[in-house]
């Protein structure tokens, strides 16, 4: 299911324009707008989540294919070596700002820790 009003479920309907990266009947991922990195791309489900919160089991699969289409997109992007950060921002205090489930994929510096 998709909202007409998702930013993200737009972005995957192909209503609005992105640089895609990497695309399948689930996901769709494209280069972030405002990066945070020299590499940042965002992996999104094609389904409306909400975030994390939300999910069900029935969404097991398409939270594993994540893991691994940005393990395969971290390889792809040159980032495998040196490492990188998957990171999910779930609710307004977590930091989401888009209330779609998504993840940011993040590399080419170090990252310290504590994040954020």
């Amino acid at each position: 299911m998709n909202l007409p009003d998702c930013l993200f479920c737009k972005i995957a309907n192909k209503d609005i324009p992105a640089k895609v990266v990497f695309e399948d009947e689930t996901l769709i991922a494209i280069e972030d707008i405002n990066p945070a990195a020299p590499v940042h791309v965002l992996i999104i489900p094609k389904d409306h989540i909400v975030s994390l919160a939300d999910i069900k089991p029935e969404d097991e699969t398409v939270l594993g294919h994540i893991q691994v289409i940005a393990a395969s997109l971290a390889g792809d992007l040159k980032l495998a070596d040196q490492g990188y950060r998957l990171v999910n921002n779930c609710g307004e205090w977590g930091g989401q700002t888009v209330m779609h489930l998504h993840y940011h994929l993040l590399g080419g510096r170090h990252f310290g820790w504590p994040p954020g």
